[in-house]
């Protein structure tokens, strides 16, 4: 490589993640140059002291009034359309790598990298993620709206990692303090509930949609609840209705402002409908025999086939009963651990047409 191949921009926040990405990609023989993006909370300087310790280039991307309208906004209005949102997924296509391209492209960086726990794999010509080794750390879930573009500009030096490597990594870099810093949080913009965030940043929610009613499959009134966005589909705790057996979310209608209850066998399916989708090959998610889905971040790949509706939508059939289907969350499709492609689960009304007439 020439030099300016060699030099690759680091999304920088200071993290253990991050700061092995640095070290390790240096020793790879890199000229490192790390962008900290400053969209919550107070100036990012932990990252700047790491940078100069380093002794690496570092820059700081004040994005926090562009990422209150974008990422956070979003997230709110998701909640106000009775969906449930991963903003991670949201935030990585059109914020996050965005602004490292960007970035990349002003400071004359061939590539950029990040703490993802996840690798990166070419075939015939197309970049595919592939899911991190450490089952409990991968994060390929999160980024399946990248497109090739991006993906072939990315560096992903902790997919061959555990986090107690990475952990060790640093101690043995001399950076034993930082390792054994505590784990970030899963939504950088929101510390604790994020029923209090809503309240506190769309106070208006109270006032516009107010108390609704607990419902049972038959629409018959339970008890009354705070208002549809404070729930989610499969809660079970906090739900504060006593009914003599546990009680799960199994429909949120916005419209109506009712949170229907039943229990944890309704909400089992063999079916979903998804939309929005991102494939890699098309033809391949459609014909693959060893396709699976992960409709959590947390869930396991579940095996599918795929068929697309006249409207468009994609119709996912699970092989084995699938629990708690989200609108607004991510389905992910795998095939072993290669990620094939993506789409936003969304509403299920109406899905027992769809599945006879697709039978």
């Amino acid at each position: 490589m020439n030099k300016s191949e060699k030099r690759v921009l680091v999304g920088m926040s200071g993290g253990i993640d991050s700061t092995a990405t640095c070290l390790m990609l240096k020793e790879q023989g890199y000229e490192i140059v790390g962008l900290t993006m400053w969209v919550w909370g107070d100036k990012p300087v932990d990252a700047c002291e790491l940078a100069e310790s380093m002794g690496i280039g570092h820059y700081i991307a004040d994005e926090r009034d562009a990422f209150r309208r974008i990422i956070v906004q979003d997230f709110i209005d998701e909640y106000r359309q009775g969906r449930t949102p991963n903003p991670c997924v949201m935030c990585n296509p059109m914020f996050k790598f965005r602004i490292l391209t960007e970035w990349a492209d002003k400071l004359g960086c061939k590539y950029i990298a990040t703490g993802h726990y996840t690798r990166l794999e070419e075939i015939d010509g197309k970049v595919y993620i592939i899911a991190g080794d450490d089952d409990k750390k991968d994060q390929s879930y999160f980024l399946w709206r990248l497109g090739q573009d991006v993906l072939k500009r990315c560096i992903f030096p902790l997919g061959t990692y555990t986090k107690p490597q990475v952990r060790g990594y640093l101690r043995d870099k001399g950076y034993a303090v930082k390792a054994e810093e505590g784990e970030s949080m899963e939504v950088c913009f929101i510390k604790g509930d994020y029923r209090d965030f809503l309240k506190e940043h769309s106070p208006e929610i109270d006032r516009e949609i107010g108390p609704g009613w607990f419902v049972n499959s038959e629409g018959v009134k339970l008890g009354e609840h705070k208002g549809y966005p404070y729930y989610t589909i499969g809660q079970r705790k906090g739900l504060e209705i006593a009914l003599g057996k546990p009680a799960y979310v199994l429909k949120i209608n916005p419209l109506k402002n009712t949170v229907m209850l039943g229990d944890a066998e309704q909400l089992k399916t063999r079916h979903m409908l998804v939309e929005q989708e991102k494939l890699t090959d098309e033809r391949e998610v459609f014909e693959s025999k060893e396709l699976t889905v992960r409709i959590r971040y947390r869930s396991k790949p579940i095996p599918c086939t795929v068929r697309r509706l006249e409207d468009g939508r994609l119709l996912v059939c699970f092989q084995v009963e699938a629990s708690a289907i989200a609108p607004g969350q991510s389905a992910v499709f795998y095939i072993g651990r290669r990620v094939v492609g993506g789409s936003f689960i969304a509403s299920q009304r109406g899905i027992g047409m769809y599945i006879a007439e697709n039978n």
